[in-house]
């Protein structure tokens, strides 16, 4: 993913409107996805963090200290950041996800903790394949 972290260069983690102001139009989609993956799908854990100034800073939220979605502000987007274990691969492949995110599933890169998964969000249109592959994490 070629988009930056908004906050690059930043030491401390943005204010809400800071927020805001990076995510743009897309600050209701942010908005309405951490409404649904807190209020819905029970992840209250939140917690912002930043492994260095380079990177920028991404919301982690849990769920009973199992990390499921990273959320990264960029402008006028945000990335949503999943790892899965081969179990859930394999469920989200089989879940009738659209092409282009089951396409990226497969070419995502695997690592010792799973397959890393990052998809970009600028559009209402995004978020089902969002909410889905949660649902899939929090089942696998």
């Amino acid at each position: 993913m070629d988009i930056p972290n908004a906050f690059i260069g930043r030491k401390d983690q943005p204010s809400p409107t800071e927020l805001e102001a990076a995510l743009g139009s897309t600050a209701v989609l942010w908005n309405e996805l951490v409404a649904w993956l807190a209020d819905d799908q029970g992840l209250a854990t939140r917690e912002w963090r930043s492994f260095s100034p380079k990177y920028g800073w991404s919301l982690r939220m849990s769920l009973n200290k199992r990390n499921i979605v990273y959320l990264s502000p960029c402008e006028d987007c945000f990335r949503v950041g999943f790892v899965f274990g081969d179990r859930a691969v394999k469920a989200a492949l089989q879940s009738g996800l659209p092409k282009k995110v089951a396409d990226a599933l497969r070419a995502a890169r695997k690592y010792a903790e799973g397959t890393g998964l990052t998809l970009i969000v600028k559009r209402s249109s995004d978020l089902p394949a969002i909410r889905k592959l949660t649902q899939i994490k929090l089942a696998n």
